[in-house]
């Protein structure tokens, strides 16, 4: 996308150094490696460096051997990696582990309404009809990958479903912003937060609907899909930060900049290639740039959080420690910035 400002060297360099620390982590078979390591798969894809593939694939071996968790929605997050792992080498071993996550997904997970996903961390019932920003990544878009490699209609509308529903329960029709929760119990947002990483999880994963499925414009589904991208960044935008971040409360002035977020929404203005969203990534890629150790640690990561029950809640969530979803959303965003040529404005229709 012309009008971009970087280093390529530089960046080359950065995602060395993140993968190389990323790998230094003590991730086991759950949503903060499997978003790590698609990180690591996109940077795989993108520079053809057979050494982050190797890495990843030892690693993964290795929890293989040791043996594999129930699945959950945010187990399944692993599934990014092996169909990257099954694509690279061959080995059926990967693509049989994905396809179990595929059928746990469509067969044993727990659904409601019509046929969304509940979002699970565990294999107990702990969020009761709860739809959840997170699941996009986790599930839906991994369904998605699954569905076009196999050419299955049925598994591609599945896919597309997760998106139609999440849009209606999570969005907020005025302002464009995602929630990051929904209880179709008690149907409401519960504390009714705009949490910047559920807008990045929403952001990311359909920017990358019009890479991922061929002719998408044939589906209804993605009309919205388009639709929704399209009002969220240009909310979005506007409350980038004088950094060049997003707060982890993303209309609150006292929240915290959080970049594992900043990543994913950056990320997803790349991929949709608009041009006017240019000047918002170059004030990213400069502001971005100091939260980054000489390590190749992604800093001011927030842990992992939940719903939480006040406002409160999201700005205490601690941003002292290095997070496998900072590490890979940082690698994501890089590999993507690399590829940025190849992005098209597939809203443009």
């Amino acid at each position: 996308m012309a009008g971009l400002e970087f280093d390529r060297n530089e960046i080359y360099e950065l995602i060395d150094k993140i993968i190389e620390r990323t790998m230094r982590m003590d991730m086991n078979w759950d949503w903060p490696c499997g978003v790590a390591y698609y990180g690591i798969s996109r940077a795989y894809e993108t520079t053809g460096n057979e050494k982050y593939l190797n890495l990843m694939k030892d690693r993964v071996d290795e929890y293989m051997e040791l043996g594999l968790p129930g699945w959950t929605v945010n187990t399944c997050a692993m599934g990014h990696c092996l169909i990257t792992l099954y694509e690279s080498t061959g080995e059926e071993r990967y693509w049989e582990t994905a396809m179990k996550k595929a059928e746990y997904l469509r067969k044993d997970a727990l659904r409601f309404g019509d046929s969304v996903l509940q979002h699970t961390v565990s294999q107990n019932n702990d969020f009761p009809e709860q739809a959840w920003a997170d699941t996009l990544f986790m599930a839906a878009f991994f369904l998605l990958r699954v569905g076009v490699k196999l050419k299955s209609e049925d598994i591609i509308h599945d896919a597309l479903n997760q998106w139609y529903w999440h849009i209606r329960y999570l969005q907020d029709a005025e302002s464009g912003l995602w929630y990051h929760g929904y209880d179709n119990l008690a149907k409401n947002h519960m504390s009714g937060f705009y949490w910047a990483r559920a807008n990045a999880w929403a952001a990311y994963t359909m920017a990358q609907v019009g890479i991922v499925l061929p002719e998408c414009y044939l589906y209804p589904e993605y009309l919205d899909i388009v639709g929704s991208s399209n009002e969220q960044l240009e909310a979005l935008k506007l409350l980038q930060t004088e950094n060049g971040l997003w707060r982890t409360i993303l209309d609150d002035e006292e929240s915290y900049e959080e970049v594992s977020a900043s990543f994913g929404i950056a990320a997803a203005m790349l991929v949709r290639g608009n041009p006017l969203h240019i000047k918002y990534i170059n004030r990213f890629i400069r502001g971005v740039r100091e939260n980054i150790s000489a390590d190749g640690r992604v800093m001011n990561v927030s842990g992992g959080t939940a719903v939480m029950k006040d406002r409160e809640g999201y700005r205490r969530i601690s941003k002292d420690w290095i997070q496998g979803w900072g590490q890979g959303l940082a690698l994501v965003f890089y590999s993507d910035l690399l590829d940025s040529d190849k992005h098209r404005c597939d809203g443009a229709l």
